[in-house]
């Protein structure tokens, strides 16, 4: 029998025993950057979205949803531009057709495009917090990861987590000869509709 519980996210669905898929039809996952240096003024903050991605929940029959485990597969070869804020001028088209080849670059693992995936050690229910508690890794390199999780209104959930880039062996970009700098740690966020 269906039991209405929140699962990791803080979704409250009915949820029984068994294997969930998510991807970008229910949501975006995205990274927002910030920039550092005396040449900051010059540079933006990006919002990227990573436009393919999946995700699978899977709840076992024994201890449920707080048993539950979650992995994610990020192909950061979808990076795409929304958004830059700050700068000298707005984007262009061009810069964020220059931005995106920039990240292919930074991101390339012997000469195909990285790929990065998250695997939950612990759920944490809504009722204590929300959220997920697992490991990202990128290129053989791995860090822990916590995602924090709200539910602004009933069947929308947000989710965030601060990621280290040099944590996964990426040297964030550079520019200005070092007078502009994006920040080490990024965030990512999860924004999902659950019917």
């Amino acid at each position: 029998m269906d039991s209405y519980v929140r699962i990791a996210y803080g979704w409250r669905v009915a949820v029984s025993a068994g294997t969930y898929q998510l991807g970008p039809a229910q949501g975006r996952v995205s990274i927002r950057t910030g920039r550092v240096g005396i040449a900051a003024r010059a540079g933006h903050d990006l919002l990227l979205e990573v436009t393919r991605w999946q995700a699978r929940v899977e709840v076992p029959e024994a201890g449920g949803v707080a048993a539950a485990t979650v992995t994610a597969e990020l192909d950061l070869a979808s990076l795409a531009v929304r958004e830059g804020t700050g700068g000298a001028r707005p984007l262009s088209p061009k810069d964020r057709a220059d931005i995106e080849k920039q990240m292919r670059k930074i991101l390339a693992d012997r000469g195909d495009a990285a790929s990065a995936s998250f695997s939950s050690a612990r759920v944490i229910p809504a009722s204590v917090g929300g959220a997920i508690e697992g490991t990202i890794t990128l290129r053989g390199k791995t860090q822990p990861a916590r995602l924090q999780v709200q539910e602004p209104e009933p069947g929308h959930y947000r989710g965030t987590a601060t990621v280290s880039q040099t944590g996964l062996g990426i040297t964030p970009y550079t520019g200005f000869l070092g007078a502009l700098k994006v920040r080490d740690e990024v965030t990512v966020e999860l924004d999902l509709r659950v019917a």
